[in-house]
């Protein structure tokens, strides 16, 4: 009995040492940007499945297929591009640091909470950034690092000043219409109303998904940093700004006009207008890298 025990062991030692010997080699021979890359996937898709399933359970899948899912296609895109940059990276062997890093993210990413995927998938960004010295997994990184601003840090502020943020946007629209305004309420230019404004309705969504934009666009391009990267990153945002505050005016000035533009068609030809400006003067602002590729 003696034997048979030790045997065991023996034999139990032996599979572990292989299983080790096994899990050494796979991670050796593994692409460190394949394996970021990876963790990328797992970690955008749960952090968009939630968005997914609650378009698909309003809509129907066709219809949610052609509203891209309630999911912007800034995001969409700057997905792609970033897991594509990081994926570029042709570096063998994956360290064992970076295999433990791994594992609370794949932790976080697998819990069913659409935040806690972003955040992992922020912290995965800065450990690129800080602790890696691989180039184009570190662009592809930083885009990934702006994603989460849309998708879940700009509605957490939201969240935390939605007060203040609305009251600003008010304050805007007032300004244009020329009518007071109380907290997130402005008077109708004809005195017939007032116009609510919530945090739908707000600007910062939008800005957010213009700073991701200008991001992308620097990156996926190698565009060299400039003194004016800053100036084209604000008239993107104010671009955003102008249209949402222009559309949130237009439908102050009468009940007719507020019945008219507050729909699913006015709402979608404002967002398209906001889409062509924050890409037209994101690629004006790279304009030099993109006509180098072309």
């Amino acid at each position: 009995m003696t034997m048979n025990h030790e045997g065991q062991n023996i034999s139990a030692s032996l599979n572990a040492s292989a299983a080790r010997g096994f899990l050494v080699h796979m991670a050796n021979d593994l692409g460190r940007g394949e394996y970021f890359a990876g963790l990328y996937i797992v970690g955008c898709i749960s952090g968009l499945a939630s968005r997914i399933v609650q378009s698909v359970h309003q809509v129907g899948w066709t219809n949610a297929f052609f509203e891209t899912f309630g999911i912007s296609v800034i995001v969409w895109g700057s997905c792609i591009a970033g897991v594509s940059l990081v994926i570029r990276d042709r570096t063998r062997g994956v360290g064992s640091l970076e295999i433990a890093v791994g594992a609370p993210f794949i932790l976080l990413v697998v819990l069913p909470s659409s935040a806690l995927s972003w955040i992992a998938v922020a912290g995965l960004s800065l450990y690129i950034l800080f602790f890696t010295d691989l180039a184009s997994a570190r662009r592809g990184a930083t885009i990934l690092l702006a994603v989460t601003v849309p998708m879940l840090w700009s509605r957490m502020l939201l969240q935390l000043f939605a007060s203040s943020i609305l009251a600003a946007d008010a304050w805007l629209v007032g300004l244009l219409l020329g009518t007071q305004r109380t907290g997130n309420l402005v008077e109708f230019a004809d005195g017939s109303g007032q116009l609510a404004i919530y945090p739908g309705c707000s600007s910062l969504a939008n800005v957010s998904l213009a700073i991701l934009c200008w991001v992308a666009f620097s990156q996926v391009t190698s565009h060299k940093r400039s003194k004016y990267d800053f100036l084209w990153c604000l008239a993107a945002c104010a671009s955003v700004v102008a249209v949402n505050v222009s559309r949130m005016a237009a439908m102050g000035l009468n009940e007719g006009y507020y019945q008219s533009l507050h729909n699913q068609w006015g709402e979608t030809v404002a967002n398209v207008i906001i889409l062509a400006l924050i890409v037209s003067i994101s690629a004006l602002g790279v304009r030099r890298e993109l006509l180098q590729r072309i």
